[in-house]
């Protein structure tokens, strides 16, 4: 019995799967069918498959959609407000108050939107999200078209939309509950960090995160005060306490990482835990380094991340991981650490894999859900190519992304976003700007 038409087939010069690792096919094409992945085979056997839409692509790349596995998103409206200052500095005497005379649901609405839209012109089709007001964000996922981790923040003192963690718990609860059965939103916990969240609290995390089979996301060993901090006042590691409390596992996603010894590797590799990377925040804030290709030789899942537009001042995932590939060779003193397929790997299933979702998303297989990019090649500045993914990350940018498709959706098509209004975000964002400037 013949096959229903393809909805959409995808002829470019180059893809890129991502898995099997550092496979580049020459002149195949792509077919989705209700929202998956239903075909790739050369162009002369694709072409022999009726579709609804074929798009011609020559001198393009097609590749996974990226995923930003670690993000503040609403901080957008931050981007800017105090740049070149330490972490703590940053965060004690800017951010928060900042937060606390600022944040609320339309706040986080704004931030949202426009972080989402950047996101969406560079490439991403995933991303998390660790922030106040989730309920808010999801919403702004869910008609945006994009796909989503949104995590539940949880803190030890009041934050915006909660008086205690214990609020920020029942509420997250009852997000859970109401986007268990969603298609693109899942939901995790996200304390903040050790500094922040006692230990009653992280045990409550670690039985509901393993009751509801979620992820748990949050800032490990992002600087150097941390962990002396953590010595100093608990006579351990914040990982080493983490895996005492039996936190750690591979549902457990540490972002930033950039404090390991041989103890805390062992942790990791130990225990399967995610790492996620966020090199250029490291960078800015002066946190220190992570050692990635260390910990990729050791067999830990490394992800990549943006953080928040406050801290970047970015969400340009694409310039990150060549930031990633470029500082894993300075830090281990070796040119051939994390090439540029590695890389790209990190941005994609390695991401998907640290968010739970490496069996939908992240590469390009049969039946998994069509997250896809498009990257133009066929400009000045990235001729000759000789390799399509080497010229992407070290030749290329975010300025090439061309198409992109969340679950078969078009969200972005020849660079124009097709759900979003872009001019009445930036307005939105220029108000905001203006308002919190004035004071």
């Amino acid at each position: 019995m013949p096959h229903a038409p393809l909805d959409l087939l995808l002829l470019p010069t180059w893809l890129v799967p991502v898995e099997p690792a550092g496979v580049v096919l020459l002149e195949h094409g792509l077919g989705v069918r209700d929202g998956r992945i239903a075909l790739i085979a050369p162009r002369a056997e694709a072409l022999k498959h009726g579709a609804l839409q074929v798009l011609e692509l020559p001198g393009r790349l097609l590749t996974p959609g990226l995923v930003n596995a670690h993000g503040h998103a609403a901080m957008t409206l931050f981007r800017g407000l105090a740049d070149d200052l330490p972490l703590m500095t940053w965060l004690e005497q800017h951010i928060w108050p900042a937060e606390a005379k600022w944040v609320n649901e339309q706040f986080v609405q704004d931030g949202t939107e426009l972080a989402i839209a950047e996101q969406l012109k560079g490439g991403i089709t995933c991303f998390s999200d660790m922030y106040f007001f989730p309920e808010t964000a999801s919403h702004l996922v869910h008609s945006s078209g994009i796909r989503a981790q949104i995590t539940i923040p949880v803190l030890d003192f009041p934050i915006p939309g909660a008086r205690d963690a214990d609020e920020a718990l029942r509420k997250g609860l009852a997000l859970f509950d109401d986007l268990k059965h969603h298609p693109r939103l899942s939901v995790a916990f996200g304390p903040h960090a050790p500094y922040t969240v006692s230990d009653d609290k992280l045990e409550n995390i670690r039985m509901l995160a393993e009751e509801l089979d979620a992820g748990i996301h949050m800032h490990v060993h992002e600087t150097a005060f941390e962990v002396q901090q953590s010595l100093e006042q608990r006579g351990e590691r914040p990982l080493a306490r983490l895996a005492r409390l039996d936190l750690l596992g591979p549902r457990f996603q540490a972002v930033h990482m950039t404090q390991i010894d041989d103890e805390d590797l062992a942790l990791l590799v130990q225990s399967n835990t995610s790492v996620i990377h966020c090199p250029e925040s490291n960078l800015k804030l002066a946190s220190g380094f992570c050692p990635v290709e260390k910990l990729w030789q050791a067999g830990v899942n490394v992800a990549i991340g943006t953080d928040g537009a406050a801290s970047n001042n970015d969400l340009d995932l694409l310039g990150e991981t060549r930031t990633a590939a470029l500082l894993a060779k300075a830090v281990a003193g070796d040119a051939t650490a994390l090439n540029a397929h590695s890389a790209l790997r990190m941005a994609t299933l390695n991401g998907a894999r640290a968010l739970g979702l490496d069996r939908q998303i992240g590469s390009l297989e049969l039946g998994k859900a069509a997250d896809m990019a498009v990257f133009n090649l066929s400009g000045l500045a990235q001729q000759p190519v000789y390799d399509p993914v080497s010229q992407l990350l070290y030749a290329g940018g975010r300025s090439c992304v061309e198409h992109l498709w969340v679950a078969g959706k078009q969200l972005l098509d020849a660079g124009q976003l097709t759900r979003l209004d872009e001019q009445r975000i930036i307005h939105t964002a220029r108000a905001w700007g203006a308002k919190i400037a004035s004071k």
